[in-house]
């Protein structure tokens, strides 16, 4: 069995005194797409904020390919190849493509000994990345605000592969797109996770964890409900988990008895 690239055991993360998360255990290996699922207010953006290193956990343990893992700041998650690609994606609508794709990463050519940003490497690059993704562009100067919702959240994923990502974390990426840009960013997420690199896939949305991901994992209330592996769990189970189906269905029990 392949080993977890990263593994989060008991996971507790406490603001003040709010209990965001309470002994949550994730794990993740290469190759795999790994959905997080729960509903708003589930603990789904703390467990990856504290995975990327943008909190440190109250409690618990996290290995990163078997070794203890320490982050002190998002920085050190990127240095170790774990990327976040969030709702807002960082980028720069009026810039372009390549100037977003290698923002702080920039390639340099040395002329009469001065370093300048070389345009035509960048340039090539972007366009061969975005084509693996299944993205022609018409030019890589062609500004970032004038892609569609989906082309522009695989601008941000090709951006992190390519710069040595072997854990994604993509928070939420299709809430906000229409269904052709939906499809195109499930394939890119299929794409990636046939490169073997490990995706955690946060999303709301059953039907599109089903396409896509491998295991499931539904967060209620900063607590694991439960995980499952395609095949063991339909999409009707995991929204019923998701929307407190044992809740309701305990509140309908009380509210048919008092009829």
């Amino acid at each position: 069995m392949t080993k977890p690239i990263i593994e989060m055991k008991n996971i507790e993360k406490h603001f003040g005194s709010v209990i965001a998360l309470s002994g949550v255990s994730l794990d993740l290996v290469p190759g795999e797409c790994h959905c997080l699922l729960g509903d708003n207010g589930a603990g789904k953006s703390t467990l990856i904020k504290t995975m990327s290193g943008v909190y440190k956990p109250t409690a618990g343990e996290i290995y990163f390919e078997g070794k203890p893992l320490d982050l002190k700041d998002p920085r050190d998650s990127i240095s170790i190849g774990i990327a976040t690609v969030y709702q807002d994606l960082a980028m720069i609508p009026l810039m372009s493509v390549t100037r977003n794709f290698f923002m702080g990463n920039e390639p340099v050519k040395k002329i009469a000994g001065i370093s300048f940003f070389d345009h035509k490497t960048a340039n090539e690059i972007t366009m061969a990345k975005m084509r693996e993704m299944g993205i022609n562009l018409r030019s890589p100067d062609q500004a970032v605000g004038t892609l569609s919702g989906g082309e522009r959240q695989t601008v941000a994923i090709a951006r992190a592969v390519h710069f040595g990502a072997k854990v994604l974390i993509l928070d939420e990426p299709t809430s906000a797109l229409g269904v052709r840009q939906t499809s195109n960013v499930l394939a890119t997420v299929d794409k990636v996770r046939n490169q073997g690199i490990g995706v955690v896939l946060i999303t709301h949305n059953v039907r599109h964890a089903m396409a896509v991901g491998d295991r499931f994992t539904v967060l209620n209330r900063g607590q694991t409900l439960g995980t499952a592996k395609r095949g063991e769990i339909s999409a009707e189970e995991l929204q019923y988990m998701m929307a407190g189906g044992q809740e309701l269905a305990q509140l309908e029990s009380s509210l048919g008895s008092t009829v």
